[in-house]
């Protein structure tokens, strides 16, 4: 129920050089003096990275670590049985904790020797370019906060149950780790900002909410799926189309609503031919190609 790389709560810094992450008045830690605290110092910490530097520590308090030990426990059981079998393959090899929130250099030790993919830390918002354009070089942005503990099975914005348990387990596939990196070498190729919007819903459509058929049913396999405790138990119930490029790289959806129209990629070697193919090989000329035979 958001968009990768832009987030509800905007991270501005004081004169004085304080960083301060805005959560709105209905955000579950708007209350929490301590909570808020915490995550303004987790965006320092992201702002103050610089490329090639160590991925800073997070702190967590043990409410925080309870909240990943409930959530990680419940999803577990429902990706059992409503995952992808390439989903579930990628969460056995990368084998995450279970009783403790990851540090993003945790994460990457493990990723690396499969992948290749790493984490880079965000404060918050990261242009659409800069989110995407990494990917190519096997680097993912994720943020370090966690959900508030009074709400452990709900988050307005995306944290890091969303960038580990619903993309590291995807990193870990290399057949699902070679699409991001196909969908950040797209998001370079191209230079409008309305291809590069087509790129990332079609992004959005597959490794963010894509669904796909396999022997005993439907199966979800991305990311916003995978991480939501209520999403996942609904997305059969939604309306389910075939892969189509031009619908997915143009429709209109709700960040804030669980996605009602979600595409079927049929197979794990669809997904790769048909959405692979296309972050493979298109550019501004062929995405208006697409756009254009797609009106009636």
């Amino acid at each position: 129920m958001f968009e990768e790389g832009q987030y509800f709560a905007p991270v501005n810094t004081d004169a004085d050089g304080t960083v301060v992450v805005e959560l709105g008045e209905n955000h579950p830690g708007f209350a929490d003096a301590e909570y808020r605290e915490r995550r303004n110092a987790l965006a320092a910490l992201a702002l103050d990275w610089e490329p090639g530097e160590p991925v800073p520590t997070a702190s967590y308090t043990d409410d925080e670590h309870e909240v990943w030990r409930l959530v990680s426990a419940e999803l577990a059981v429902k990706h059992r049985e409503l995952a992808a079998r390439e989903y579930l393959e990628g969460t056995e090899r990368l084998a995450l904790p279970g009783d403790h929130i990851p540090q993003l250099a945790e994460v990457s030790e493990a990723l690396e020797p499969l992948t290749g993919f790493s984490y880079r830390p965000a404060a918050g918002l990261v242009p659409l370019r800069d989110f995407y354009g990494v990917l190519g070089e096997g680097k993912f942005y994720a943020t370090q906060y966690i959900r508030h503990h009074s709400v452990p099975f709900y988050t307005p914005e995306p944290d890091v149950v969303h960038e580990v348990i619903g993309h590291a387990n995807a990193l870990a596939s290399p057949r699902f780790a070679a699409l991001y990196r196909a969908a950040g070498d797209a998001a370079r190729r191209v230079h409008s900002e309305d291809a590069l919007e087509f790129v990332s819903r079609v992004f959005w459509f597959t490794l963010e909410f894509g669904v796909m058929s396999e022997p005993d049913g439907l199966k979800a396999y991305g990311a916003g799926i995978m991480s939501s405790y209520g999403e996942i138990d609904e997305f059969r119930g939604m309306t389910i189309m075939p892969l189509d490029l031009a619908t997915m790289g143009t429709i209109d959806y709700d960040i804030t609503q669980y996605q009602d129209k979600l595409f079927d990629a049929g197979s794990m070697d669809q997904l790769e031919d048909v959405v692979g193919e296309f972050w493979a090989t298109c550019d501004d000329d062929a995405i208006e190609r697409i756009k254009v035979e797609a009106v009636p």
